[in-house]
């Protein structure tokens, strides 16, 4: 599967929600499989982190996988991120995301704190 990596660098205006998403990624091959590919994964989080959507990554431990926490962009553009992952490019990874507002957060990442409409 070939897919353009883009970033629309959109934020939420002042009052709308700002969605936010925890990417889980498994790996679902050998652990050689997925350091071959590591180099190309670790420019791929670079763009990210560039683009403004990626704030934190990191493996899991055990080391079955890693998560990203995400945000700025819609469902639609985080699942064609997470598509353009050289892992998912080479089949070495599946991904679980999970949407949420934050609701609470440290005061480092107050800019995506949100609340709730009643």
């Amino acid at each position: 599967m070939r897919v353009t990596l883009r970033s629309t660098g959109r934020r939420s205006a002042p009052g709308s929600l700002a969605i936010m998403f925890v990417m889980e990624l498994t790996y679902t091959a050998p652990v050689e499989r997925v350091d071959a590919l590591l180099d190309a994964h670790i420019e791929w989080l670079d763009a990210q982190y560039a683009a403004g959507v990626f704030l934190a990554s990191g493996r899991k431990n055990p080391r079955d996988g890693g998560v990203i926490l995400a945000a700025g962009v819609d469902r639609a553009e985080i699942e064609r991120i997470a598509a353009a992952d050289p892992f998912s490019v080479e089949g070495v990874c599946a991904y679980r995301i999970t949407e949420f507002y934050a609701t609470k957060t440290a005061d480092g990442i107050a800019a995506y704190r949100e609340t709730l409409p009643s």
